[in-house]
């Protein structure tokens, strides 16, 4: 099965809220949206005496990402913590979200989407840091982990994500730091979603971020419980490539559905290149990487795919995608149920040559016979009176 969507609310859509937006997709013959978890604002304060023994999912107009106590301020969030009742002096790391504004708004979300089904994901805030301060570093891990948090309470399947610059040493060693951060991350997300949600690892198209097509694949190969992300305009921004001809993306294709267990997750738009390691995400139409070679290739072979547009246009290039999918299937269809082409007919046998006749002199016209006169016989014609003058007729002599 093949879904598209667009990577946030559709820009037509006449509500901001998350609900309306999936609605929306619905409505535009849509089946997938990547919601965005862009602007993270967290506060850390003590917990009020009217929510002592109340279940931190259960508090109204509040997102509720940590429990724990007051020592240990914006800790890692705990799936106990979250579903037991708060404590005297107990310490809450709350978030607020512009899509949301408690569990209870997440869970008819949720249910919505169900409904509808539209298949969602969530991709984490841009900003990752891991080799900066360790005030950068950790709350790089907190952008991450309570975006998990909020993927599990909406029922997303993958909560995406940068990694962010290498370090200052040698970038052997940065991905190995890199691996190691990343297989806390997998084994706490699966740990706290009960494996309802995956890290996907998206690449980059900036040499100077990790996130090439090499280092993506040998990442979730080492780590389990993540997925990759065949981002294809950040792949043709790396390697400097505009993937033209279907044969060009096979083999890349085969590779990320290979390494990921489950739906291939695939993110397209436009792409412009400005020097090394420069790229701009626009249109389709614009862009130097177009959809029709990886709509064949999709319309050849019965792909699992989600097919997000991360384009300026959002809700209109994911139809614009899903039309040249479309086309390509009817065209492999046409193809497979052509009828048989009709035997080819055998060349008549060219007729042989009579030979040629003596000429022979023309007959001489034979005379006509004489009419024979008929036996019947003729009747002849009354002879007509002679006209005498009035005078005979009286008797009289004229003089």
């Amino acid at each position: 099965m093949i879904r598209f969507g667009p990577a946030g609310i559709p820009l037509s859509c006449k509500g901001r809220t998350l609900r309306d937006g999936i609605a929306d997709v619905h409505h535009l013959g849509l089946t997938a949206m990547e919601v965005q978890f862009i602007k993270v604002n967290p506060l850390t304060r003590l917990a009020l005496d009217e929510e002592v023994g109340k279940v931190p999912r259960e508090l109204a107009q509040q997102l509720v990402m940590n429990v724990g106590s007051a020592e240990h301020q914006g800790g890692v969030p705990s799936l106990g913590a979250l579903t037991g009742p708060i404590k005297k002096r107990d310490s809450l790391t709350t978030l607020t979200w512009s899509l949301a504004k408690d569990y209870a708004d997440l869970q008819q979300t949720k249910a919505l989407a169900r409904a509808l089904d539209t298949d969602l994901t969530l991709h984490a805030p841009y900003y990752v840091d891991f080799f900066g301060s360790s005030d950068a570093r950790e709350q790089s891990t907190r952008q991450i982990q309570w975006a998990g948090v909020l993927a599990q309470g909406l029922g997303a399947r993958l909560a995406v994500t940068h990694l962010g610059f290498y370090g200052g040493g040698e970038r052997a060693d940065s991905i190995q730091e890199l691996t190691e951060i990343v297989t806390d991350l997998a084994s706490w997300l699966k740990q706290f979603s009960r494996g309802a949600v995956r890290l996907a690892i998206e690449p980059s198209g900036h040499p100077d971020v990790f996130g090439s097509r090499e280092e993506v694949l040998d990442l979730v190969h080492r780590v389990k419980g993540t997925v990759p992300v065949l981002n294809l305009p950040h792949l043709a921004a790396r390697e400097r490539r505009s993937f033209d001809e279907p044969e060009q993306l096979e083999p890349i294709l085969k590779e990320f559905v290979a390494a990921t267990d489950g739906p291939l997750y695939l993110n397209f738009s436009g792409v412009e290149f400005y020097g090394s390691g420069e790229f701009r995400l626009t249109p389709i139409k614009r862009g130097l990487v177009r959809f029709d070679p990886l709509a064949e290739l999709l319309a050849e072979r019965d792909y699992d795919v989600t097919v997000i547009s991360s384009s300026p246009l959002l809700e209109h290039d994911a139809m614009y995608m899903k039309l040249l999918y479309e086309r390509a299937l009817t065209r492999r269809w046409t193809k497979q149920h052509a009828p048989p082409p009709p035997p080819a007919k055998k060349p008549a046998p060219a007729p042989a040559e009579k030979p040629k006749a003596t000429e022979r002199p023309k007959p001489k016209p034979k005379p006509k016979p004489a009419r024979r006169p008929s036996a019947r016989p003729s009747r002849a014609k009354p002879s007509r009176p002679v006209r005498r003058s009035k005078e005979v007729r009286r008797g009289g002599r004229r003089r």
